[in-house]
């Protein structure tokens, strides 16, 4: 498998680029600006043909170059229907150092459960909100990227309208900290760390 943690923006949103060795097929998570630098960035890890943005919600700093990298991949967009708000407008409200990114509507929406093949890659979409409505986390194989929801020895931030701390901690306890302790934990800002470590040290779970 192909996979890249490649940090953008002004935040240093990490932006994942995944994808099949053998296929050449692959997938963005979160491109949060720098469309040229995520492209060329594909085509030295060999990435030939990207099939899917996936979004982990819809707050600009994770979104500001989907419009730009759809228009030049022909990738579906995928997000959580709750978090449709955002990204075709709300979003420039909520971050306005943003204001200027381009906006969207997206191609399909996610739900908890849905599993996105990609070549020999697979997917699964788990609903964890709180730091926005619609958040998600993309499980593949043994490792989460967990967007804004949880992060080495903190939690996302919920002082945003339609925000929930009581959401975004049973969320994550319900759907990340029932996987197993070696399970690698990727977010969407800083380092990685793991289900056991953040079970052992994160004060806010």
């Amino acid at each position: 498998m192909i996979f890249e943690v490649y940090p953008v923006g002004v935040f240093a949103a990490n932006c994942y680029i995944i994808g099949c060795e053998k296929t050449k097929e692959g997938f963005i998570v979160d491109p949060g600006g720098d469309c040229e630098g995520i492209l060329n960035l594909c085509k030295t890890l060999g990435i030939e043909k990207i099939k899917y943005i996936l979004l982990t919600h819809g707050h600009g700093d994770h979104i500001a170059a989907v419009s730009d990298l759809r228009k030049e991949t022909g990738a579906k967009v995928l997000i959580s229907e709750k978090d449709k708000y955002l990204i075709e407008g709300e979003t420039v409200n909520v971050l306005p150092i943003l204001k200027d990114i381009k906006l969207f509507s997206a191609d399909d929406y996610l739900k908890d459960g849905d599993v996105i093949e990609i070549s020999d890659i697979k997917v699964e979409v788990l609903e964890t909100p709180g730091h926005t409505p619609g958040g998600l986390s993309f499980k593949i194989n043994n490792f989460v990227l967990t967007g804004d929801a949880l992060f080495k020895g903190s939690v996302g931030r919920t002082d945003f309208p339609l925000s929930s701390r009581e959401d975004i901690v049973k969320g994550i306890k319900s759907k990340i900290m029932v996987l197993p302790d070696e399970t690698i934990i990727y977010p969407g800002h800083g380092p990685s760390t793991t289900v056991g470590y953040e079970r052992k040290y994160n004060p806010f779970l």
